[in-house]
């Protein structure tokens, strides 16, 4: 189903009931997310994607390189299935030799992320700090820095829809003297997915 097609279900009231029919799909491969949660890839056409995201205790988390600060080279549609989920804008400040931070770019494909240090470096500050709940949709434009942050021990999910927007770069907040390196992404094996699906279903049924 195209982006369009799963916003108007979730418009209309039908995220759950779309969310379940496709876990209940075969062949669904989890893969464990750099920024803390697990992904399940549902769609993806050119620029555009639809993913679900499910944060749990009880699904193991990959290891975060740089930080959880990051912006997108997509526009974002989130909706909260379960849980509640804090958008933290961040506020960021080119810096010279006060600066705490320097810019990575993730180039992400087939095999994972490609992490390099950029020539910018800078200060953050948090700024605006939204809160959503369950039957929530909030919306994230592309080079917005923000962290997507679950309370400690809590679990939530969300439906994911991405538009890329031409011009635009993944980047991440990472130490001032971090060097390139590659990341791969670490797909579940099928008994782990198996439990994501359990988790995720559980909480819309």
């Amino acid at each position: 189903m195209s982006i369009e097609g799963v916003r108007r279900l979730v418009d209309e009231g039908r995220a759950r009931s779309w969310a379940l029919a496709e876990l209940s799909r075969p062949g669904l491969t989890a893969v464990r997310h750099p920024l803390g949660f697990v992904c399940l890839p549902i769609e993806r056409d050119g620029g555009d994607g639809v993913c679900l995201h499910v944060w749990s205790g009880s699904l193991a988390h990959a290891e975060v390189t740089t930080s959880q600060i990051h912006c997108h080279s997509w526009d974002l549609v989130s909706h909260v299935l379960y849980g509640q989920v804090r958008n933290v804008h961040v506020v960021v400040t080119d810096a010279g030799a006060d600066a705490t931070h320097r810019v990575y770019e993730v180039v992400s494909g087939a095999d994972g992320d490609r992490i390099s240090p950029t020539g910018r470096t800078v200060r953050h500050a948090t700024g605006s700090v939204e809160v959503f709940g369950p039957g929530d949709t909030y919306t994230l434009a592309a080079d917005r820095f923000h962290s997507s942050v679950v309370p400690e021990d809590g679990e939530a999910a969300t439906i994911a829809l991405g538009r890329g927007r031409p011009g635009a770069r993944d980047l991440s907040l990472g130490p001032l003297d971090g060097a390139a390196h590659h990341v791969a992404r670490q797909p579940l094996d099928a008994e782990e997915t198996a439990l994501a699906v359990r988790l995720i279903t559980a909480h819309l049924t």
